[in-house]
Order: C-alpha cells, then structure tokens, then sequence
C-alpha cells in the first residue's frame, strides 16, 4: 500500500522559510507525477506546484512562482518543497500527492496518493 508522509510545516515569520519534505513507501516516485497542494481553511485543495516524470517538467501557481521551488531525490524516494519569501497568505495546510499517470496529478482521481498534511504558519 503506498503511503506519503510529509514533514517540516511549522511557524516561521514573514520573509522567512521552509522547507517541506515527504517520504513515499510501498511504491517509488520516478514513474508517477508529484505534487504539492494547500487548503485553506473552509477553502478546496489547490494545486500549488507539480512535477512530471520522466522530464521533470515543472508547473508552479502563479502566487508562489519564484518563490517556491519543487525537487525530487528519486534515491531517497523523497519530495521537498523549498518556500522562501513566506506571505501570511501561505499559511495553509501543505500535502504531498503522487499520481500514477506520470504526466498530471489528478486531483480528484483515487488512484493518486495523498499525505496526510502538514501546517504551515506564517506571521506578518
């Protein structure tokens, strides 16, 4: 059964930075497309920043553009997503996903993989 775990949330102040991580198990990343998604609180999951495979085509939204960054670690099985330039407006709930198509993480698909969530605070 696949499984990701993310880590690294926490309360930083504006300006600040993190970096989130997530670990997979029971499956390995180099054949599925990952992403990131945050939810607002009352809010829908939105997609913040994904990664094909394969060519590791990058897609980021435009409210984070030039200041998040995604990356992959196949050998560790590992996804990180470096924040700088933090915004109360990031202040959300951060989770991980890995989609079998390889191509798009499918938001509303059940065949993608869904950690369970990470907060991040950020203060002004």
């Amino acid at each position: 059964e696949g499984r990701l775990v993310e880590s690294g949330g926490g309360l930083v102040q504006a300006g600040g930075s993190l970096r989130l991580a997530c670990e997979a198990s029971g499956f390995t990343l180099d054949d599925y497309a990952i992403g990131w998604f945050r939810q607002f609180p009352g809010k829908e999951r939105e997609g913040v920043s994904c990664s094909n495979s394969g060519n590791y085509d990058t897609y980021y939204a435009d409210s984070v553009k030039g200041r998040f960054t995604i990356s992959i670690d196949i050998a560790k099985n590992m996804v990180y997503l470096q924040m700088n330039s933090l915004k109360s407006e990031d202040t959300a709930v951060y989770y991980c996903a890995a989609d079998p198509s390889g191509e798009v993480v499918r938001g509303h698909s059940p065949l993608v993989h869904w950690g369970q969530g990470t907060q991040v605070t950020v203060s002004s």
